[in-house]
This record gives structure tokens, sequence and C-alpha cells, in this order.
């Protein structure tokens, strides 16, 4: 069974993903969220945009994805530069959101966490190369 094919003892399992990116520039959060809002809905607005908060603590960006129902795939997406993703989901939506990105970016698994229910990862997101 692929992984974009909801296992069918899984009919009911939870089918959100939570995205949140940190120690990255604003645009290259939104271009992350703009991507994931192209195959995913989302709890945010296509115009509500990452702004950078002033000051000396981390900015950490977080968007809540439904990967239940995939729209569009996305062409590669450029970023200034590499880009952490912390996700956190059940086994197969995770899955699932990581198909997504791939379609935008290069993804590099760098860890998981595994329990009962979910699974978090963390993910690379780099800019795919032709």
């Amino acid at each position: 069974m692929k992984s974009s094919q909801k296992p069918p003892a899984a009919q009911g399992a939870d089918t959100e993903v939570t995205v949140e990116l940190s120690g990255c520039e604003a645009r290259d959060a939104h271009a992350v969220f703009a991507a994931l809002r192209t195959v995913f809905a989302s709890d945010r607005a296509p115009d509500d945009r990452p702004e950078e908060v002033p000051g000396a603590r981390p900015t950490v960006w977080s968007s809540t994805f439904d990967v239940s129902e995939v729209g569009e795939k996305p062409g590669p997406t450029p970023l200034t530069r590499p880009v952490t993703a912390d996700v956190q989901g059940g086994y197969w939506a995770v899955a699932r959101l990581q198909e997504g990105l791939a379609g935008a970016f290069a993804v590099e698994v760098l860890g998981t966490a595994a329990g009962d229910q979910e699974q978090e990862a963390q993910l690379r997101l780099d800019m795919r190369r032709a």
C-alpha cells in the first residue's frame, strides 16, 4: 500500500499535522507554508504571511495542515537557505505531508520520535535540483 492511501484501519485517525519552523527567515517560512497550502488545507489564510519578531528570542512559525485531501502538486520552490521543520501528527499523516513537501523541496529526515499514535519528525528542506 502506498503511503498516500489511507489504511482502512486508520479511517478515523487524525489527519492533521502541525508544522513548526524556526531558525529561518520569514520569507522562507512563507515559501514553505505557501507550498504546503497548495497541497493541503491549512488553519491559516493564504494572505497570512509570517513576520519577523524583534528581540533576542528565536521566532517559531506554526501552522496545522489537514492532509486528508490532496490539492495541486507544488513545483520546485526557492529558499534562501535550508529550513528545518518539526512536524507532528499520526504516522500516516506525517508520511503524507512529507510526500506533499517533496514536490517543492528536497526533503531529508533528520530524526524521528515515535509514540503510540503519533510521530514527531524533524525534516530538513532544501531547494530541489532539477
